[in-house]
């Protein structure tokens, strides 16, 4: 299949709506804009492209400023271990890096932690009936490593399954917010994530209305994780329509 992509990359930076506009500065004394030019709500352009990898049975590129991962699906195919029949199919997810991916090599994070919540993610949004006794692997291989990695993942693995045909309930997406002082960032650039106070990973089917999973780290008062979380599914909504924008181009 050959890929197809829009020309150029599209943003789902959420609406502030309800949110202050005067955000106070990060670093005392000064207006803080990020190290790309972003705002503390701002997203990063989403490029996206499908039937990346021809040998595939679906694939899926996505590359989020300088994070570029590449996904291919394999399957529904019949396990290689043996195993006594199920009415529902199986999912094997991995996650992997190039030794390239990081400015410094053995960076990379602990790939079978995100292996692992890759899965979890995912599980919830695929109709697993609808393939029996069979097996459906997803290969995710970070090419480079540029912050919000676990996001773009889940994401990409999201539309590489929906282009190789693989029944789900809804397209999953996925946002990360990190807590830095008293903000909060959106989409966080790696720079950001090494001395952030907390973070918070929702992945969901914007559809549907339905959070498959959540992740949270640090300490979160009640009024910045409601913040955090309105956020993120409001993102998570506009980056469903660039995916589903995505697939059509593609069809």
């Amino acid at each position: 299949m050959a890929g197809k992509s829009s020309s150029t990359p599209a943003t789902y930076s959420p609406s502030l709506t309800g949110y202050k506009k005067e955000r106070p500065p990060i670093i005392t004394g000064s207006d803080w804009v990020r190290a790309d030019g972003r705002r503390i709500h701002d997203c990063r352009p989403a490029y996206l492209r499908t039937g990346s990898v021809i040998s595939a049975s679906g694939s899926a590129y996505a590359e989020f400023g300088n994070t570029k991962v590449i996904v291919s699906v394999f399957g529904p195919r019949e396990s290689k271990k043996a195993m006594m029949y199920s009415d529902t199919g199986r999912l094997n997810c991995n996650v992997s890096y190039t030794t390239f991916s990081t400015p410094v090599r053995g960076q990379a994070p602990e790939t079978k932690d995100l292996s692992s919540m890759l899965h979890k993610a995912l599980e919830g949004a695929i109709i697993l009936k609808s393939f029996p006794k069979t097996t459906v692997d997803v290969f995710a291989l970070v090419l480079e490593s540029g912050g919000s990695d676990l996001p773009v993942i889940t994401t990409c693995a999201s539309l590489a399954l929906a282009d190789a045909g693989i029944m789900l309930y809804d397209i999953i997406t996925s946002v990360s917010v990190s807590c830095v002082g008293k903000n909060i960032i959106i989409d966080p650039l790696s720079e950001e994530e090494n001395y952030q106070d907390g973070s918070m990973v929702i992945t969901c089917m914007p559809s549907r209305n339905e959070v498959t999973q959540m992740t949270v780290t640090g300490e979160w008062s009640t009024t910045k994780i409601h913040e955090a979380m309105q956020l993120c599914l409001d993102a998570c909504a506009k980056l469903g329509k660039i995916m589903r924008s995505c697939l059509k181009e593609s069809a």
